[in-house]
């Protein structure tokens, strides 16, 4: 099935093309994904090399990061689960022609009022799948991850797709600054511990909401692009 077609021009920002994010085509939910969720959880608990985001740095991310999250075989589990729910026969990572890269393996971690929802899509020439898998039990159902499509004047509703030849979302309106406005959430995936949630890149996605003080309760994820 293919996007439909662009409406014209509102507002002075492009409409973007509309695909009703489907479960099993644009995006797949796991559930139980990791045999031993804890010790990972542990494991990153344990880190001290965490890199500082936005409120404590100046950076446009927001939270704490640390890489590599998963271990080589744990990794190798979650991607063998990606390709049977995707039928990709393989997955790399891809670099950019300047050197550029993804934070493939990443762990994030975010408290409230760190950040807020913050609707995007991940370059299409850096992967065609990414994923979030949630590795704290005890963060609210309404902090997971939902997909947007533009909010236009007048009440219409625009699309939610990337395509080419745009890269990003950036790319395809032409600018990084718009209307706080401009989204609306379309549809929501609960958090929930051990899930992995795979979405195709391009498709406008974000976190709903955060959760936490400390570094024990507070939002905690380990992101994955992939190319295939």
């Amino acid at each position: 099935m293919s996007p439909s077609q662009p409406r014209p021009r509102q507002a002075g920002l492009p409409v973007l093309p509309y695909r009703k994010p489907t479960r099993g085509r644009d995006y797949w939910v796991l559930d139980d994904v990791l045999p031993d969720a804890d010790a990972v959880r542990a494991r990153c608990l344990a880190k001290e090399d965490w890199t500082e985001g936005h409120p404590y740095k100046p950076e446009t991310w927001p939270g704490l990061r640390t890489m590599p999250g998963l271990e080589p075989a744990e990794l190798a589990h979650v991607e063998k689960l990606v390709r049977k729910a995707t039928g990709a026969p393989r997955l790399w990572q891809e670099t950019a022609p300047g050197g550029a890269t993804l934070n493939h393996n990443c762990i994030q971690v975010v408290g409230k009022g760190e950040s807020e929802p913050r609707p995007h899509t991940d370059s299409r020439a850096l992967c065609r799948y990414a994923a979030v898998l949630y590795l704290n039990p005890g963060v609210p159902k309404d902090c997971g991850t939902g997909f947007y499509r533009q909010s236009l004047p007048g009440g219409v509703l625009g699309g939610n797709l990337v395509t080419a030849p745009h890269n990003n979302l950036v790319d395809a309106l032409g600018t990084r600054f718009v209307p706080p406005d401009s989204f609306t959430e379309d549809l929501r995936i609960p958090h929930r511990y051990n899930r992995l949630l795979l979405y195709t890149s391009n498709l406008l996605h974000s976190a709903t909401g955060y959760w936490g003080t400390t570094l024990e309760e507070k939002r905690m994820t380990a992101v994955f692009f992939w190319m295939a």
